[in-house]
């Protein structure tokens, strides 16, 4: 019987006031919360009752172990009241401890740190793992924490009595709350099968050994690594940017899954000599073993090192160079084993889109366009560099002729990654129009030729334009005032709106005013046009599109706050555009609209207006 999930906050509150113990079980994901008072009396909150051993020192100070009410629930089923009492004043320390595991369990698992396993019997789980060293600081440090009355059911069969260690009765809750997170319904589509997907305990004993596999080098065994060494640099030819002379080897490294200090080479595990060598334990060699099976069968080359005496080192090729500097490279770090490089030789090859006028870097060449051009177009190019070095194209052109991971350039040796090499030289400057250069701007990125998204970077007058549409409020932007010719004083939102409005339309951009209803919309966009026709640039006739049953309302205020601007009805047998005046509102509906598009497409406006008031829109659009 779980919690109910409406209990009322009163009851959730009984049981964060309440001692708190878990109990572990097998599988992990059945273990329980017991919710107890120390007092012994009932713990006062609906759930399915029960009674708990706890060990407690009497008014003598000695420890006994007593039966008291509680109400027992499932792990899962109670994480939402443990989280609580971690946040909830008046909640008992060791509830409080519980919540505060239940929030590790949970980020560790945000970030995939989830691995399949066996229990004792051979039933299928989830665990925690693999633990990096903040982690087992984090996890160590709240075992620390623990109150006494979190830990305070003894153990099993012990004499004398024992009470659980904290560090490792923490360990088995948080496994206890990560085995059933992976456990929705939607997860055997993923597994396949029952195993690691259903909620009731599957036995697997014949995958003991696959268990054992998955655990190697995360949170038990040995975890392996290589580093490349390079020799014979001197006997490479500076002058040519050849180094044909150089050799590369892999020096096999071992490494504790739980201590990151703990790291040795092969050889040294082998001859047992050194400190850190025979720190590993006897079974290293077998671990090792094992764990260089795992990433041969990622990557072949190294499967020599499985038949040698000592599994030490391995020679490496330039294609092989090549390939663990690329794909090979990132194969192996998928499954634990990472590839370290000479620090002094390794750089990687980037590129990074420009996005600008055409013709200069730093915009100097043009203004903007208009941004509705087809015509106007913007350069899209590559800038491309070696570690913190800009490169130019020709300079790239070389490094990919010479299809080696070792090159000379710019006086010092570098290793670079081949296919990422050619992949950049095939990146080509491009043009595109205004509309998709300013979405890239705004977004920071663009698709390439081959439909990848890429990171991207405005510069000139495109780069400012985007930080104007970004902040239009920024400090320095200059505010629009009010019109003369306003029969009005405009109140401080509304002189906001116009600026903004301005701004926009000057930039050839449309833009919507969604104010509430009664604000003031329709005089902020009759101070507009009255504001566009005090610019020759921006002066024009501007068309009203609105419902039928507001135009009334648009002439009385056209007439009211901007006295002596002419207005006309284009509607029903009103339907003319003779002598229209450059300073004219012009008033429309929608369906009029629709019927005589072409001819008022024809007419030149400086501004149309789209009165969108319905019952699920109240704006006031601006093209």
């Amino acid at each position: 019987m779980a919690f109910p999930p409406d209990a009322p906050p009163a009851q959730l509150a009984a049981l964060t006031r309440c001692a708190a113990v878990f109990l572990p079980s097998d599988p992990p994901r059945a273990g329980r919360i017991a919710f107890w008072r120390p007092d012994g009396e009932p713990v006062g909150a609906a759930g399915p009752e029960g009674e708990v051993a706890v060990a407690l020192p009497d008014e003598d100070d000695v420890v006994a172990v007593s039966a008291v009410p509680a109400v027992i629930l499932p792990v899962a089923a109670a994480v939402p009241v443990l989280t609580r009492a971690r946040a909830s004043r008046g909640a008992h320390p060791a509830a409080a401890f519980w919540g505060a595991a239940c929030v590790l369990a949970l980020q560790l698992a945000a970030r995939g740190r989830l691995l399949p396993g066996l229990t004792a019997d051979d039933h299928d789980a989830w665990r925690l793992g693999p633990l990096d060293a903040t982690d087992l600081a984090r996890l160590r440090d709240l075992a620390a924490a623990m109150p006494p009355y979190a830990h305070a059911t003894p153990l099993p069969d012990t004499d004398p009595l024992e009470l659980p260690k904290p560090e490792r009765h923490l360990r088995a809750f948080l496994d206890a709350v990560a085995d059933g997170l992976p456990r929705t319904p939607a997860a055997a589509l993923a597994t396949e099968g029952p195993a690691f997907a259903a909620q009731a305990p599957q036995r697997l004993p014949g995958q003991r050994a696959w268990a054992a596999d998955v655990a190697a080098g995360h949170d038990a065994g040995v975890r392996i690594s290589l580093r490349v060494e390079v020799q014979g640099m001197d006997a490479a030819d500076a002058a040519e940017g050849i180094a044909d002379g150089a050799r590369f080897t892999a020096v096999l490294q071992v490494h504790s899954p739980t201590d990151p200090a703990l790291v040795a080479d092969a050889a040294e595990v082998w001859a047992g000599a050194s400190t850190a060598g025979r720190a590993f334990g006897p079974r290293a060699r077998m671990d090792t073993l094992l764990a260089l099976r795992r990433a041969a069968a990622v990557w072949p080359p190294l499967t020599p090192l499985l038949s040698a005496a000592v599994p030490d080192a391995l020679p490496l090729a330039d294609e092989e160079i090549a390939e663990l500097l690329g794909s090979a490279g990132r194969a192996l770090a998928a499954a634990g084993v990472e590839v370290h490089w000479p620090r002094q030789l390794t750089r990687k090859v980037t590129g990074r889109a420009v996005v600008g006028p055409l013709g200069s870097s730093d915009g100097t060449a043009s203004g903007p366009p208009s941004l509705l051009s087809a015509e106007a177009l913007l350069s899209f190019s590559w800038r491309f560099a070696v570690g913190d070095q800009e490169i130019d194209r020709a300079e790239l052109e070389r490094l990919a002729e010479a299809g080696r991971p070792l090159v000379r350039l710019r006086d010092q040796w570098v290793l670079l990654d081949p296919e990422a090499v050619r992949a950049a030289r095939d990146r080509r400057d491009r043009k595109i129009t205004p509309l998709d250069a300013l979405g890239a701007a705004l977004t920071g990125t663009a698709e390439d030729e081959g439909g990848e998204r890429v990171a991207v970077a405005a510069s000139g007058w495109l780069a400012e334009l985007r930080d104007r549409l970004a902040d239009p409020e920024r400090p320095g932007a200059t505010a629009v005032r009010q019109p003369a010719a306003l029969a009005a004083t405009l109140r401080d939102y509304q002189l906001r709106g116009l600026s903004w409005l301005h701004r926009m339309t000057s930039l050839g951009l449309g833009c919507t005013l969604a104010d509430d209803m009664g604000l003031g919309k329709t005089i902020t966009l009759i101070s507009l046009h009255l504001h566009r026709q005090t610019h020759p640039s921006s002066t024009g006739p501007t068309l009203v599109v609105c419902p039928t049953s507001l135009m009334g309302n648009w002439q009385r205020e056209i007439e009211t706050f901007a006295p002596g601007t002419p207005v006309r009805r284009y509607h029903a047998g009103l339907r003319s555009l003779a002598d229209l005046a450059e300073n004219e509102f012009v008033l429309t509906t929608y369906g009029t609209m629709r019927r005589d598009a072409a001819r008022l497409a024809a007419a030149g406006w400086g501004l149309v207006v789209a009165d969108l008031i319905n019952q699920q829109s109240m704006c006031v659009e601006c093209a």
